[in-house]
């Protein structure tokens, strides 16, 4: 796939780069547990009929 993922803090610093085939993102960056807030997230994809690349945005709360 062709899709790209960013994970986001509430300031917009990215904290991790995936792709569909990852493993996921474990909540912490730099090998440090991030702590129980809001972060956003952007998906980056290009559909497969039609060639035209979309973006998704939306925010989850990770709860430790």
């Amino acid at each position: 796939s062709n899709a790209k993922i960013y994970i986001f803090d509430r300031y917009g610093k990215l904290l991790k780069q995936l792709s569909p085939s990852s493993e996921g993102w474990d909540g912490t960056y730099n090998g440090k547990p991030m702590p129980s807030n809001d972060y956003w997230f952007k998906v980056e994809y290009t559909e497969p009929r039609t060639g035209n690349k979309n973006t998704f945005k939306s925010n989850f709360t990770l709860k430790r």
